[in-house]
């Protein structure tokens, strides 16, 4: 496999340099940036595999800088942040950040969170495809169609929106969700899925406001309606 390319962008010169040299030796090939313009300036130049994001940078902070991104590519983001407040968090997973990390972290949680995200998206699973209703998902080409049109899905959207249509109908709730996105590994907040079910809401939804296909079962959590009015 060839080797993946992360970028880290981070302000704190200190623990940029040590993120990189911890990922280095864990065989990635890694640049960094120090503040968010020379960030987009090097994700178009290097187009890397992963970015990491430091939320709070001078120069466009991240939160923008992952919009930006956004616009134009579904590479995952792991958000890294010296806020507790789990509003900061959410907003970070609003903008299209797959994961994060809450400063002081420990660099070899930190690697463990990337490799889990790289697995979800280079994916181990035989060619496999998933219809309900409108819906088709390639699960080898992480491919995504709705009414026969593209969808543009992060890596962890492409994921949340598989594991309820693989089971169309059945309420998942959010720990469960939780749970099979991070394989299992680490316990976080479950409103940070609400914020992916939010995003994949406006994407698949004729009205985001009141959704047909992936519905709120009121106390307990999600399910995928694969036909209109269920």
């Amino acid at each position: 496999m060839e080797m993946r390319t992360i970028l880290v962008v981070e302000d704190e010169r200190e623990i940029a340099r040590m993120v990189q040299a911890y990922l280095l030796r864990e065989g990635y090939q890694v640049e960094v940036a120090f503040d968010g313009e020379s960030g987009w300036v090097k994700f178009q130049t290097l187009r890397p595999d992963l970015v990491i994001l430091d939320l709070m940078l001078p120069r466009m902070n991240g939160l923008e800088l992952a919009q930006r991104i956004r616009r134009e590519s579904t590479v995952p983001i792991v958000m890294l942040t010296a806020r507790s407040e789990e509003a900061d968090r959410v907003a970070g997973l609003e903008m299209g950040a797959d994961d994060y990390v809450v400063k002081p972290f420990s660099l070899r949680e930190l690697a463990a969170r990337v490799r889990a995200v790289l697995r979800r998206v280079e994916g181990v699973v035989a060619s496999e495809m998933i219809r309900a209703g409108p819906l088709v998902l390639d699960l080898a080409a992480r491919e995504a169609y709705f009414s026969e049109k593209p969808l543009d899905l992060t890596p962890t959207e492409f994921d949340l929106l598989a594991i309820l249509a693989r089971h169309p109908g059945r309420v998942f709730t959010r720990r469960e969700l939780l749970q099979a996105l991070r394989d299992r590994t680490y316990a976080t907040i479950p409103r940070t899925v609400d914020s992916h079910i939010k995003n994949l809401r406006r994407k698949i939804e004729p009205d985001p406001d009141n959704p047909v296909y992936i519905i709120t079962v009121h106390g307990v959590g999600y399910k995928f309606n694969p036909g209109k009015g269920g």
